[in-house]
């Protein structure tokens, strides 16, 4: 009996032959239904870790389960090559981005391998490889020719220790979501993508049906960025100026209570109406001390209210009257027009602002509060109820005055009815040389244009220096910034910034699908048989950016005729966190996310080296379900280290014992009955909790009991065919989490082919009926007896048993039995009176 458990050379020996047969290669298959699952990519940081492993893992699991299952499986893996830690190595250590991302990403691959996850290789991209990003290049492009991308300057979010423009998503409490640094504005020409123009549908298909199986949390996430607010516009006439300020408001209702204007600092016509005037010099000092704030910052309830009177006067349409306009810093342009009317009496900012500079208060919605005096308000009162102060409209429930309102202003062209969005166009470009360099050219002659698609790609250029200051290193280049105009052949200069990394996620499972192509990006008949991805998984963290880019490119490509889904992903799994506890500097024992700062990290490499990368495998998807939090535990792991020990051993007995095996059994008595039953009663539950709920860990808790019966089944008299078969569904059961040892022992017990390769046992339905199961009989709702019934027995076959038991005959005696209330198969309650 081979009795040690040799994972490491198991291991190695079985990655080798995968990868010499190619055992995970897959190509298109009409006559089988497809099945796609798909990680999301890692950036290639050069180590792996727990987070990773999970997120691998599950998807593994899933995979392999579904080819066994008769599915056409596609599992493909790249690297999200491109981003700034590869250009901060060139700066502090002098190495090339590209030589620093391609020796990270050969050494991810050999840790992925080791892991034993069944990757299609042959379909594996890296954003970074000019094969790839050439129809990035590409697909800006066709984007560009339809309207989806432009030009223009804005003031934009500009992170000053990354020295790059951010796209909103990246800016979080108002530090750069890379580094933490607060974020600043700075006024830039940039390119932006128009995701606004997909506003609607990407709301509608959140609740459409087409996305049922994402979780809802991550699609109310995507809803409150989105932001979508019915309202109206209203037009304000500037006193002595040709210009009219309009406001968007979702509070039409409350306009009579109006009694200043306010306008964001970057206001595009603010310093034109103080031009030449004594306002003008306040202003502008305002506005640049404005610039360095962050937004969290500017929209703090906290602050102390600041503005500044820029000399003018807004006219009130309704009710006719000056208001004086001030610029404050809590009013942005990211929403609505960038002005707002005042209404102090029913909005907190508006009553500070107006009581630090002294201006009217005037309350136009009765609450009907006794404790609030509309005549002397301390603060800001609700704007629900009656509507007062408000000329024609007095009287109305403010819910009514809304529609009336805005109407009346449509008729007197003074307003419309409007929809607005929090949701802004994305910023794409980057200051950055490690990324894809945007395929656009300038020339006096012609203005921007495009590269001609065949000259693709344009590659980045190597005569680069790396200062980390200023402009992006590409500028640099002697050789890259200079060239002809592709229109009309004159001198031009070609776009120094890079694309937002995100762009390049936002394509990458539909260039696996055909990913050695290369005439075109991706082949629509590929596309059409592959996507959209069955099954999505990653991190909750990616709802906004990624996952909403990713949409949108989808969308965006379908209209262009090149795909045909409009969503690339049907389901998504977000896995939780991988957590270990840690002592904090005060002493205290706390569980946080595992982070070399806090010195709490497990290296995989570690774990697979002590126990093999079958118990990492095990343990991570034992250990919580994948979408809770997990705690590491030493002792989880070895405790996973031991169980696949017993599995080992359970098959080296057998076949020392029982060399030669019988394949078809007889169910010969109780034993074998109750085996047979666990055996099919495993194959339910585990195939279950695989397919339809991803509850690996019971699955895993499944097969662990039947392992323990086939332990207590072996001392007594065994029936060898029938215990060759549950030994076999246990290796069957085990594979898609451990491939390693299954696959070895498969071959140990003398089955032909891959483990891989077979079909998924399928259990028997009547075997799962016990023999006697034992039930409670109440009385009144209170437990009485116990008793044993026929496995499946019906409710009268349940009654007539109860009835002839001696102790509740002796308990029911002289009673009146009202009625009984019979559950198949667990109790009886007897409600009697005496």
């Amino acid at each position: 009996m081979q009795d040690r458990y040799y994972f490491s050379e198991i291991e190695k020996k079985w990655q080798k032959k995968w990868d010499e047969t190619k055992a995970f290669k897959v190509i298109e298959d009409p006559s089988k239904e497809k099945y796609y699952v798909l990680e999301m990519f890692p950036y290639p940081s050069g180590k792996l870790h727990m987070g990773h492993v999970r997120n691998y893992s599950i998807g593994d699991v899933i995979a392999r389960f579904k080819k066994m299952k008769g599915f056409n499986v596609l599992h493909p893996m790249g690297f999200d090559g491109f981003g700034l830690p590869a250009e901060n190595a060139a700066i502090k250590n002098g190495t090339p981005p590209a030589e620093w991302t391609w020796s990270n990403i050969h050494e991810m691959e050999e840790q992925l391998k080791e892991l034993g996850l069944s990757y299609d290789w042959d379909r594996e991209c890296a954003t970074c490889h000019p094969d790839y990003y050439r129809w990035m290049q590409w697909i800006f492009i066709q984007f560009y020719k339809a309207g989806l991308a432009y030009k223009k300057e804005n003031p934009v979010n500009w992170c000053p220790d990354c020295r790059t423009v951010l796209a909103n998503e990246q800016v979080v409490d108002g530090c750069c979501e890379r580094c933490g640094s607060a974020v600043g504005k700075k006024h830039l020409s940039q390119w932006y993508f128009k995701i606004t123009d997909y506003a609607d549908q990407l709301l509608e298909n959140l609740d459409n049906g087409k996305l049922d199986g994402w979780p809802e949390k991550v699609k109310i996430m995507q809803k409150n960025w989105i932001g979508r607010s019915e309202g109206a516009e209203v037009d304000f006439r500037i006193k002595d100026h040709d210009e009219t300020l309009t406001v968007f408001t979702t509070r039409v209702d409350t306009i009579f209570g109006t009694t200043f204007m306010v306008l964001a600092p970057e206001y595009p016509s603010v310093l034109n109406m103080v031009k030449e005037t004594e306002y003008e010099a306040p202003v502008r000092e305002y506005i640049e001390k404005c610039a360095h704030m962050s937004e969290i910052d500017r929209t703090s309830t906290a602050n102390e209210k600041t503005g500044v009177f820029i000399g003018k006067y807004a006219v009130n349409p309704f009710t006719g009257k000056e208001m004086p306009i001030y610029i404050a810093d809590y009013v942005l342009m990211g929403y609505g027009t960038g002005a707002v009317m005042g209404v102090p009496a029913h909005d907190q900012r508006d009553f500070d602002f107006a009581v630090k500079f002294h201006l009217d208060i005037v309350p136009v919605i009765d609450s009907h509060d006794p404790d609030v005096d509309l005549n002397d308000l301390k603060q800001a009162c609700a704007a629900e109820g009656t509507v007062i102060n408000s000329g024609e409209f007095t009287g109305m429930n403010n819910k009514d005055a809304i529609a009336k309102i805005t109407e009346v202003a449509e008729e007197r062209g003074i307003g419309r009815r409007a929809v607005n969005y929090r949701l802004r166009d994305w910023l794409i470009s980057r200051q950055r040389y490690w990324g894809t360099p945007i395929p656009m050219i300038y020339c006096d002659e012609c203005g921007w244009v495009p590269e001609k698609e065949e000259n693709l790609p344009v590659m980045l250029p190597e005569d680069v220096e790396f200062t980390g200051k200023g402009e992006s290193p590409i500028v640099t280049s002697k050789s890259f910034v200079d060239t002809v105009c592709p229109v009309c052949g004159k001198p031009a200069k070609r776009e120094v910034d890079t694309m937002d990394t995100f762009l390049d996620s936002s394509w990458y499972f539909l260039r696996y699908c055909d990913a050695g192509n290369e005439e075109k990006a991706f082949s629509k008949e590929k596309t059409d048989y592959w996507m959209n991805v069955d099954q999505y998984i990653g991190g909750v963290e990616h709802a906004i950016m990624h996952l909403m880019y990713a949409r949108f490119f989808q969308m965006a490509l379908h209209d262009l005729g090149l795909t045909g889904d409009d969503e690339p992903f049907k389901n998504l799994l977000t896995q939780g966190m991988v957590i270990k506890g840690y002592e904090d500097p005060e002493g205290n024992y706390v569980k946080a996310k595992m982070s070399k700062s806090l010195g709490n990290v497990v290296s995989p490499a570690e774990i697979i080296e002590k126990y093999g990368a079958d118990t990492a495998r095990l343990f991570i998807l034992f250990a919580a379900p994948p979408e809770r939090e997990l705690d590491w535990s030493d002792q989880g792991v070895e405790g996973c280290f031991r169980f696949l020990n017993r599995i080992w051993r359970l098959v080296f007995e057998f076949t020392d014992r029982y060399p030669d095996c019988p394949e078809e059994y007889e169910i010969c008595g109780r034993a074998d009955k109750e085996l047979n039953r666990v055996l099919n009663d495993t194959i339910r539950r585990v195939s279950n909790d695989i397919d339809e709920r991803f509850n690996f860990n019971t699955a895993i808790s499944a097969v662990m009991e039947l392992v323990n019966e086939l332990y207590r089944y072996k001392e007594g008299e065994v029936n060898e065919a029938l215990y060759s078969t549950a030994i076999r569904t246990v290796i069957l059961l085990m594979a898609p989490f451990v491939p390693h040892i299954t696959e070895e022992l498969w071959t140990e017990l003398g089955c032909e082919g891959s483990v891989h390769e077979q079909s998924w046992p399928v259990y028997d339905e009547s075997a799962l009926v016990k023999d006697e199961v034992e039930i409670v009989v109440q009385i009144n709702g209170k437990n009485k007896e116990r008793i044993n019934i026929p496995g499946g027995a019906s409710r009268e076959e349940m009654l007539k048993i109860a009835e002839e038991n001696d102790k509740i005959k002796e308990l029911t005696e002289g009673m009146n039995v009202v009625k009984v209330i019979a559950v198949p198969g667990r109790l009886i309650n007897i409600v009697a009176k005496a």
